[in-house]
């Protein structure tokens, strides 16, 4: 359970936050003072720190430096009722999450609580995926050893330590998320948050508040101020998935954020800096985007400083037995089973395919295959019949319009419904692959599946 220590001299302010967050679902301990929150910090570090500014036997900032120096990743909210600019900045220069002035609103501090550990949430996932794959990111010890994988590592070590905006190509599936976290990790920042965002599944008309935040009173229902991805982000990197999806109107304030290195929430009028290393992907020909219009050049230009093209996995057909013997070990140790042999003709089965959907296709087979073993050795058969699945062709339309007619929306309907259909068979119902077989939108996509049941 989230636990979050509250600090305050005035007993009738700690029983009232401690109601209320104990409303919210936190375990709350209470202390009058810093000696008492280090002691109970001693017994078991929190999520959360809110303290006071003014007390008796050591300032809110006194604490705020104690805290950061024992336990670093424990986030702090400060309150106060004297408010002054030099104390707000001196406390986010000591590493407090944010600084409230008292009387303050339930539903302001409640969100702020939550953006809080939200934050906080991220760092530590960062940290424990940074302890976990370091490893697996020793370039040495990689899983893909053909020599096109080679120079992708060596691209990522040489542009790791840098500062450049990075752009990964590729199609779905030959991960590039992974890339993304590579270069995270073997970075400076690599003890910040590492933010993936998936710009596809975000709605138009929500994207610039999701990135950039709002304040209160923006637009109908923004009732509390509001970081957005990039502030939570703030000495990290961003990952922007699918970046050819975001509309041209946020793209002009990517590239001001790219060039003035702030932001500015959506109705507020200053600038904030942040300091984030961006990573962007796509699986589109976005030089092709870039000819056409639909995706700014000067925009381009700042995302193309480094580029790293992830190879599809069937031009290097040499690393598939490594790769599934990989996730045969990493399945069957993740699900608790006998990790089962994969026998050649096994193998040899998978090289010969093409794999659309890629490394992830092949996960998904290992998994499905894994599941059905039952620690028995893997053999081709397993892998048959979704290898050789949505070979045929769907049914022609008529070529000629019969004597009696036609309902032309149903039979188009027909038609759009079996490609639909086809195409989820052949990414393994990863979306954003079937979208790219069709050869149209990840947002067109998904209203044609809501438009036939589909969804």
């Amino acid at each position: 359970m989230t636990e979050i220590i509250v600090t305050d001299d005035e007993r009738s302010m700690r029983e009232f936050l401690e109601i209320m967050l104990k409303k919210e679902g936190y375990k709350v301990r209470c202390a009058p003072g810093m000696g008492k929150t280090l002691m109970l910090m001693d017994e078991q570090a929190p999520d959360l720190v809110i303290t006071d500014l003014k007390m008796k036997g050591g300032s809110g900032l006194d604490l705020l430096k104690e805290i950061k120096r024992r336990a670093p990743d424990v986030e702090v909210l400060v309150i106060t009722a004297f408010a002054t600019t030099e104390t707000a900045i001196e406390a986010l220069k000591l590493g407090a999450y944010d600084y409230i002035t008292k009387p303050f609103q339930v539903d302001e501090i409640r969100v702020v609580v939550q953006r809080a550990l939200e934050r906080q949430r991220l760092l530590r996932e960062n940290l424990r995926m940074r302890a976990e794959l370091t490893g697996r990111y020793d370039f040495g010890n990689l899983v893909g050893k053909s020599a096109r994988m080679q120079e992708v590592y060596r691209l990522i070590e040489q542009v790791a330590p840098t500062r450049s905006n990075v752009l990964v190509t590729g199609e779905s599936g030959t991960g590039k998320e992974l890339v993304a976290r590579a270069l995270h990790l073997r970075s400076p920042r690599a003890d910040r948050a590492f933010v993936p965002i998936d710009c596809a599944s975000i709605p138009a008309q929500l994207m610039e508040s999701e990135l950039f935040g709002f304040v209160k009173g923006a637009f109908t229902g923004a009732d509390t101020d509001r970081q957005g991805l990039f502030e939570l982000a703030d000495g990290g990197t961003v990952f922007l998935d699918e970046i050819a999806e975001v509309p041209q109107s946020v793209q002009v304030k990517l590239l001001r954020v790219l060039q003035e290195r702030s932001i500015k929430r959506l109705g507020e009028g200053r600038d904030r800096p942040v300091d984030v290393r961006l990573v962007a992907a796509t699986n589109r020909d976005i030089d092709e985007e870039v000819r056409r219009g639909s995706f700014r050049e000067d925009l381009f230009f700042r995302l193309n400083v480094i580029r790293i093209h992830l190879p599809p996995l069937r031009e290097r057909r040499d690393d598939i037995p490594a790769l599934t013997r990989h996730f045969v070990k990493k399945v069957s140790k993740a699900e608790g089973h006998a990790e089962p042999i994969v026998l050649t003709e096994a193998l040899q089965e998978l090289c010969n395919y093409d794999f659309p959907g890629n490394v992830r296709e092949l996960l998904n087979l290992v998994e499905r295959a894994v599941a059905l073993s039952s620690g028995r050795p893997i053999g081709p058969e397993v892998f048959r019949q979704h290898l050789h699945k949505g070979d045929q062709a769907p049914p022609a339309a008529p070529s000629q319009l019969p004597e009696e007619g036609v309902e032309l929306e149903e039979v188009m309907a027909s038609v759009e419904r079996k490609l639909l259909e086809q195409a989820l068979l052949r990414a393994n119902g990863v979306k954003k692959e079937a979208a790219r077989l069709l050869g149209i939108s990840f947002r067109s996509f998904r209203y044609r599946l809501t438009k036939h049941g589909l969804g």
